[in-house]
């Protein structure tokens, strides 16, 4: 982004149609045209914003990421763990968890330290939050770290790439396990003595009988096997 006469300039790839003669040098109007080399716009943005039909300006490159794409990116990670948030903004956490769901962090050319620093950096003073474009120019930061040798329009597309389309991953949620060895371990037919009585046949656990020794107030003797059968034999 350039400025001429206190206007910002835009770069803006311009490519000729098959057959089409290259501009002149008085054409292009002093700056650089066709052939895959960049002539300058002027643009009415000064940022990134939901307006803004591409990462790059008003002219859409084929593969480019629209600004709609990446805040709804934003908005997804900003809500994440927190029912109370409304998207607009990102704490900490969860601007680091959306560097590592989306490998913006390698562990060499970013990492989770540099993903603190530049969230510190872009941040209102005393603010635990950053907004949308707060989170822009973190990325921007960011871009530079992770492409390195690219310049700083490709590092941002290849950037945005990885976030586009991406939701927070639910990592760390308790499985259950499927190994022979706990599969052994959970068996309840397999238990013995004192644990074996905690269980019926099913599997499934008697409670408070299977702990402890309830008084039988029944009136019959222990183990007898006609208990509550004598009403039916009065009947008879």
């Amino acid at each position: 982004m350039e400025r001429e006469n206190g206007k910002e300039l835009e770069t803006v790839w311009e490519w000729p149609e098959e057959g089409e003669p290259e501009e002149s040098e008085e054409e292009r109007g002093g700056g650089v045209g066709r052939r895959g080399r960049p002539a300058l716009h002027e643009s009415g943005f000064s940022s990134l914003s939901p307006q803004h039909p591409s990462i790059y300006g008003s002219s859409m490159a084929e593969g480019s990421v629209s600004a709609a794409e990446l805040e709804t990116a934003f908005q997804k990670f900003a809500v994440h763990g927190d029912t109370k948030a409304t998207g607009k903004e990102m704490n900490g956490k969860n601007f680091a968890k959306l560097c590592k769901d989306c490998n913006v962090t390698d562990g060499k050319s970013v990492t989770t330290i540099d993903v603190d620093i530049v969230f510190s950096k872009v941040k209102a003073k005393s603010a635990r939050v950053i907004t949308f474009e707060q989170f822009n120019q973190a990325l921007t930061e960011l871009a530079a770290k992770r492409f390195k040798g690219k310049n700083k329009e490709e590092a941002q597309q290849q950037l945005y790439g990885l976030i586009v389309g991406k939701e927070p991953t639910n990592v760390g949620v308790t499985k259950v396990a499927k190994a022979a060895a706990v599969d052994r371990l959970t068996d309840s037919t397999k238990y013995t003595g004192s644990h074996k009585g905690r269980f019926d046949d099913s599997g499934k656990g008697k409670g408070k009988a299977g702990r402890e020794d309830i008084a039988d107030t029944s009136g019959y003797v222990s183990a007898y096997k006609g208990s509550g059968s004598y009403e039916d034999k009065v009947k008879d």
